[in-house]
Protein backbone atom coordinates (compact mmCIF):
# COMPACT_ATOMS: atom_id res chain seq x y z
CA UNK A 1 0.00 0.00 0.00
CA UNK A 2 1.05 3.60 -0.56
CA UNK A 3 1.09 5.62 2.65
CA UNK A 4 1.46 9.41 2.86
CA UNK A 5 3.17 10.81 5.96
CA UNK A 6 2.69 14.51 6.63
CA UNK A 7 3.24 16.61 9.76
CA UNK A 8 3.11 20.27 10.60
CA UNK A 9 6.29 21.62 12.21
CA UNK A 10 5.18 21.22 15.83
CA UNK A 11 4.00 17.64 15.13
CA UNK A 12 7.04 16.28 13.28
CA UNK A 13 8.61 14.81 16.42
CA UNK A 14 5.33 13.04 17.21
CA UNK A 15 5.18 11.54 13.72
CA UNK A 16 8.80 10.35 13.95
CA UNK A 17 8.06 8.65 17.29
CA UNK A 18 4.93 7.11 15.80
CA UNK A 19 6.77 5.74 12.76
CA UNK A 20 9.50 4.29 14.98
CA UNK A 21 6.91 2.66 17.26
CA UNK A 22 5.10 1.07 14.31
CA UNK A 23 8.11 0.57 12.04
CA UNK A 24 7.59 -3.22 11.71
CA UNK A 25 4.17 -2.52 10.16
CA UNK A 26 4.95 0.67 8.24
CA UNK A 27 8.18 -0.55 6.63
CA UNK A 28 6.24 -3.14 4.60
CA UNK A 29 4.62 -0.36 2.55
CA UNK A 30 5.67 2.36 0.09
CA UNK A 31 6.09 5.63 1.96
CA UNK A 32 5.54 9.13 0.61
CA UNK A 33 5.99 12.38 2.50
CA UNK A 34 6.20 16.11 2.17
CA UNK A 35 9.71 17.63 2.10
CA UNK A 36 11.12 18.14 5.56
CA UNK A 37 8.93 15.46 7.11
CA UNK A 38 10.17 12.91 4.59
CA UNK A 39 13.78 13.90 5.10
CA UNK A 40 13.51 13.52 8.86
CA UNK A 41 11.67 10.19 8.63
CA UNK A 42 14.35 8.83 6.33
CA UNK A 43 17.21 10.07 8.49
CA UNK A 44 15.75 9.11 11.85
CA UNK A 45 14.15 5.76 10.99
CA UNK A 46 16.28 4.48 8.11
CA UNK A 47 13.15 3.94 6.01
CA UNK A 48 13.01 4.74 2.31
CA UNK A 49 10.62 7.63 1.69
CA UNK A 50 9.65 9.26 -1.60
CA UNK A 51 9.77 12.99 -0.87
CA UNK A 52 7.51 15.59 -2.44
CA UNK A 53 7.97 19.34 -2.00
CA UNK A 54 7.37 20.83 1.40
CA UNK A 55 3.67 21.38 2.21
CA UNK A 56 3.62 25.17 1.74
CA UNK A 57 5.51 24.81 -1.56
CA UNK A 58 3.04 22.38 -3.11
CA UNK A 59 3.74 19.06 -1.39
CA UNK A 60 0.19 18.78 -0.04
CA UNK A 61 -1.10 19.30 -3.57
CA UNK A 62 1.27 16.68 -4.96
CA UNK A 63 -0.06 14.14 -2.47
CA UNK A 64 -3.58 15.30 -3.34
CA UNK A 65 -2.84 14.49 -6.98
CA UNK A 66 -1.83 10.97 -5.99
CA UNK A 67 -5.10 10.62 -4.08
CA UNK A 68 -7.16 11.90 -7.03
CA UNK A 69 -5.41 9.43 -9.34
CA UNK A 70 -5.98 6.47 -6.97
CA UNK A 71 -2.28 6.17 -6.16
CA UNK A 72 -2.50 6.75 -2.40
CA UNK A 73 -4.10 4.28 0.00
CA UNK A 74 -3.67 5.82 3.44
CA UNK A 75 -2.79 9.29 4.77
CA UNK A 76 -1.31 9.99 8.20
CA UNK A 77 -1.34 13.76 8.60
CA UNK A 78 -0.33 14.95 12.06
CA UNK A 79 -1.87 18.42 12.02
CA UNK A 80 -1.23 21.25 14.45
CA UNK A 81 -4.71 22.66 15.09
CA UNK A 82 -3.39 25.43 17.35
CA UNK A 83 -1.07 27.13 14.87
CA UNK A 84 -2.22 29.03 11.78
CA UNK A 85 -0.83 27.49 8.60
CA UNK A 86 -0.07 29.70 5.58
CA UNK A 87 -1.15 26.87 3.27
CA UNK A 88 -4.44 26.06 5.05
CA UNK A 89 -6.41 25.97 1.76
CA UNK A 90 -4.07 23.22 0.54
CA UNK A 91 -4.55 21.32 3.79
CA UNK A 92 -8.33 21.59 3.44
CA UNK A 93 -8.17 20.43 -0.18
CA UNK A 94 -6.10 17.39 0.79
CA UNK A 95 -8.57 16.42 3.50
CA UNK A 96 -11.47 16.93 1.09
CA UNK A 97 -9.81 14.64 -1.48
CA UNK A 98 -9.45 11.91 1.14
CA UNK A 99 -13.20 12.20 1.76
CA UNK A 100 -14.09 12.24 -1.95
CA UNK A 101 -11.96 9.18 -2.76
CA UNK A 102 -12.57 7.29 0.52
CA UNK A 103 -8.90 7.28 1.47
CA UNK A 104 -8.45 6.54 5.18
CA UNK A 105 -7.06 9.64 6.90
CA UNK A 106 -5.69 10.15 10.39
CA UNK A 107 -5.05 13.70 11.58
CA UNK A 108 -3.82 12.76 15.05
CA UNK A 109 -1.86 10.02 16.77
CA UNK A 110 -4.91 8.24 18.22
CA UNK A 111 -6.60 7.77 14.87
CA UNK A 112 -3.29 6.92 13.20
CA UNK A 113 -2.80 4.09 15.68
CA UNK A 114 -6.24 2.65 14.86
CA UNK A 115 -5.52 2.81 11.11
CA UNK A 116 -2.06 1.24 11.39
CA UNK A 117 -3.42 -1.56 13.57
CA UNK A 118 -6.14 -2.09 10.94
CA UNK A 119 -3.47 -2.08 8.25
CA UNK A 120 -1.57 -4.76 10.15
CA UNK A 121 -4.70 -6.94 10.38
CA UNK A 122 -5.56 -6.41 6.71
CA UNK A 123 -8.72 -4.43 7.42
CA UNK A 124 -7.83 -1.69 4.94
CA UNK A 125 -7.24 -4.01 1.98
CA UNK A 126 -10.79 -3.29 0.75
CA UNK A 127 -9.41 -0.19 -0.99
CA UNK A 128 -7.65 -2.35 -3.59
CA UNK A 129 -11.06 -3.84 -4.47
CA UNK A 130 -12.45 -0.33 -5.01
CA UNK A 131 -9.49 0.50 -7.27
CA UNK A 132 -9.99 -2.66 -9.36
CA UNK A 133 -13.62 -1.72 -10.01
CA UNK A 134 -12.66 1.79 -11.17
CA UNK A 135 -10.08 0.60 -13.72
Amino acid sequence: MNIALIAHDKKKDDLIRFVLAYKPIIEKHALFATGTTGKRIGEETGLSVHRFRSGPLGGDQEIGSYIANNNMDLVLFFRDPLTAQPHEPDVSALIRLCDVYSVPLATNMGTAEVLVKGLERGDIEWRSVVKDKEE
